[in-house]
């Protein structure tokens, strides 16, 4: 077994629950199809993302995940 593979009976339930959210969304797109296909961004959020990308090319970082987990009220694991 790799270094990093886990047995299901070693896995938390979050991350048996995240396994099993992520086996049906790529379940659902495969069966449907992609929900954002052919959708295009709206010309704010566009721009928004550009001026995100030219700051983290730049150097800037963004809030620390930890502080937006505060404030948002979710609890982070260690």
């Amino acid at each position: 077994m790799a270094k990093n593979e886990k047995k299901v009976t070693d896995l938390t339930v979050d991350e048996l629950e995240f396994l099993i959210e992520d086996a049906l969304d790529e379940k659902f797109v495969e069966w449907f199809g992609d929900p954002d296909e052919g959708l295009e961004l709206r010309p704010e959020v566009k721009a928004q993302l550009t001026r995100s990308l030219k700051r983290l090319k730049a150097g800037e970082r963004g809030i620390p995940m930890d502080k937006v987990a505060k404030k948002l009220g979710i609890k982070l694991e260690e």
